[in-house]
C-alpha cells in the first residue's frame, strides 16, 4: 500500500491525521483538474464551477457537494465546501447572532484553533466563554455525557465540541450530548475534523445544529478541503467569513463563491471518495482501527505505561502515555519530537496530564515495522 502514497519511504509515518496524506491517484486527478482550469480559467471559475450568483444550480461544485453529502449522511442543500474545519467553525461563530449575556461553551479536550475562534466570538460585548472539564482517556462514554451535563450553564447558548478529539483521540458520544443540549435549548457546533473516512458518519442522525469537518485527512481529498453542514433553520443566519458576490443569493451561493481560489481540492473530493470506496470503506476503517488498537497495547506494554481507553472510543488514532522519565512540559515534548524527527519517525507528541504522550495515527500504508521503530526509539531516548 505504501507506494500508493508519495511519502518518503525512509519515514515511519504515524501521523496521518495531522494534515492528511493524499493518495497518489487523487493527486493525479487533481492535476488534471488544474490543467483543465488553465485551458480557460474565466469560463471554468465563473461559469462552470461555482454557485456563482446567476450561475447554474447544477454547477460542478454543487455536484461535488452532493457526492460528499451522500458520504457523510447529510442534506446536500445544507452542505458547502470550506477550506478546512477552522474556516467552517469560524463561519458559524462569527456570524451567529449572539445576544447580551449569551455564553459559548467549549471543552478542555477541544482543538486549540477552534477554542481560539470560540474565545474570539465570545469576547464581544456581553458574551462569555465557558470551559467544561472532561474526563481523561480511560473513562466510559457516559462519563463524557455527564461531564457536559454538569458543565453547561444557565446562560449557555452554544456548545462547541469535538466528535473525535484531536490530541486524546477519543470518539465522543455526540448524539447523546446533542440530545441533552436540545432539552436545554442549547445549540451544538461539532468539530468533526478527524471523522469523515475515520469512523462511520451520518451527520443528520446526530441531530446537531452545525457540523464542520475536513476531507483532506481521512477521506483522502487533497489539501485543503473541508465541509460545513448547517441545519435548515440556521442557513439564513450563517455566512462565510469572506463575504463576496454570493451575499443575499442563498446559503450555497454565498459559500460557493468567496473570491478567486483553487477549487481543485473540492472538485477532487468525489474521486477521492470513489477511490476510498474501491479499497472498501468499512475494510479501511476496520483495518486502521484494529491496527492502532493493537499498536497502542503493544507500545504501552513495551514502555511499562497504562493504556485503558475503551476500544469503542478509538477510531484510527490513539493516545499512548510515554515513560515518565521523558518529562512533562511542552519543552520536553518538543525535545522528544525533535529526537524522533531526526530518526525519520513522524508522530504527534504532547503533554498529557502529569507526563507526555504520543498520538499514533494509522492509515493503511502503515505497518508493524513503523510501530516497532517508534517503540525502539523511545526506549533509546528514555534515561535508565
Amino acid at each position: 500500500m505504501r507506494t500508493d502514497w508519495m511519502l518518503d519511504p525512509a519515514i515511519a509515518y504515524l501521523n496521518h491525521g495531522t494534515v492528511g496524506v493524499a493518495n497518489r491517484r487523487v493527486l493525479e486527478h487533481q492535476r488534471a483538474i488544474v490543467d483543465e482550469i488553465e485551458r480557460h480559467p474565466a469560463r471554468f471559475i465563473f461559469r462552470e464551477v461555482p454557485g456563482y450568483p446567476g450561475g447554474d444550480a447544477a454547477s460542478r461544485i454543487r455536484q461535488a457537494a452532493a457526492s460528499v453529502a451522500t458520504f457523510v449522511g447529510a442534506d446536500p442543500d445544507g452542505l458547502v465546501f470550506v477550506d478546512n474545519i477552522t474556516t467552517g467553525a469560524n463561519a458559524v461563530l462569527r456570524s451567529f447572532p449572539f445576544e447580551h449575556g449569551d455564553e459559548i461553551a467549549v471543552t478542555d479536550l477541544g482543538y486549540g484553533g477552534i477554542v481560539n475562534a470560540a474565545r474570539y466570538a465570545g469576547g464581544g460585548p456581553g458574551s462569555t466563554l465557558r470551559t467544561i472539564r472532561m474526563p481523561r482517556p480511560g473513562a466510559a462514554p457516559e462519563a463524557f455525557v455527564h461531564a457536559v451535563a454538569d458543565g453547561l450553564g444557565p446562560a449557555t447558548r452554544m456548545l462547541v465540541i469535538d466528535h473525535l478529539t484531536a490530541q486524546t483521540a477519543l470518539i465522543l458520544p455526540i448524539a447523546e450530548i446533542a440530545e441533552l443540549c436540545r432539552r436545554r435549548d442549547i445549540l451544538v457546533l461539532v468539530d468533526g475534523a478527524h471523522v469523515p473516512g475515520n469512523i462511520p458518519l451520518s451527520i443528520e442522525s446526530l441531530c446537531v445544529d452545525f457540523y464542520a469537518a475536513n476531507l483532506h485527512k481521512w477521506a483522502w481529498a487533497p489539501r485543503s478541503c473541508g465541509l460545513l453542514w448547517v441545519a435548515e433553520e440556521h442557513r439564513a443566519v450563517v455566512h462565510p467569513t469572506v463575504v463576496s458576490w454570493g451575499l443575499d443569493h442563498g446559503f450555497t451561493s454565498e459559500f460557493g463563491f468567496v473570491g478567486t481560489r483553487d477549487l481543485s481540492p473540492m472538485l477532487s473530493a468525489p474521486f477521492a471518495l470513489d477511490l476510498l470506496a474501491s479499497y472498501g470503506v468499512d475494510d479501511v476503517m476496520r483495518h486502521n482501527h484494529d491496527t492502532v488498537y493493537a499498536a497502542s497495547r503493544f507500545l504501552a506494554e513495551r514502555w511499562g505505561v497504562g493504556f485503558d481507553t475503551p476500544e469503542s472510543m478509538i477510531g484510527s488514532m490513539a493516545q499512548v502515555p510515554l515513560p515518565d522519565a521523558l518529562g512533562a512540559t511542552p519543552e520536553d515534548a518538543a525535545a522528544v519530537r525533535a529526537a524522533l524527527d531526526a530518526r525519520d519517525i513522524e508522530v504527534a507528541v504532547h503533554p498529557a496530564g502529569d507526563g507526555l504522550a504520543v498520538r499514533i495515527s494509522i492509515q493503511i500504508y502503515c505497518c508493524d515495522a513503523d510501530v516497532e521503530r517508534l517503540a525502539d526509539a523511545i526506549d533509546d531516548l528514555t534515561p535508565n
